[in-house]
C-alpha cells in the first residue's frame, strides 16, 4: 500500500508543479499585484513544507530520513524545520 500512496502523491506533486509553472506563465502578463501573489505562494510552499515535516516526525521518521528528501543533513533539517527553529 505504500507503494501505491507514494505514487499519488507523486502524481499530485507533478500536477500541482504544472499548475504552478502555468501561473507564472500567466503572471507575466499580468500586473504587480499579480506578482506579489505569485510571490506569497511561497509562504504557502514553506508552510506545507513544515506541516509534512511535523507530520513524519510525529510518525517517528527521524531527522536523518527527513534530511535525505532535501539532500541535506539530518543538522541541517532539524536546525530548519524543529520546534526550536519554529
Amino acid at each position: 500500500m505504500r507503494a501505491k500512496r507514494e505514487r499519488e502523491t507523486s502524481d499530485y506533486a507533478a500536477m500541482v508543479r504544472r499548475v504552478i509553472r502555468a501561473h507564472g506563465r500567466r503572471v507575466a502578463d499580468a500586473d504587480d499585484v499579480d506578482l506579489t501573489e505569485l510571490a506569497n505562494m511561497q509562504v504557502t510552499l514553506d508552510a506545507a513544507i513544515q506541516t509534512a515535516v511535523d507530520g513524519m516526525r510525529a510518525r517517528g521518521e527521524s531527522w536523518a530520513y527527513i534530511a535525505r528528501a532535501f539532500g541535506t543533513t539530518r543538522q541541517a533539517a532539524q536546525m530548519r524545520y524543529g520546534k526550536a527553529a519554529a
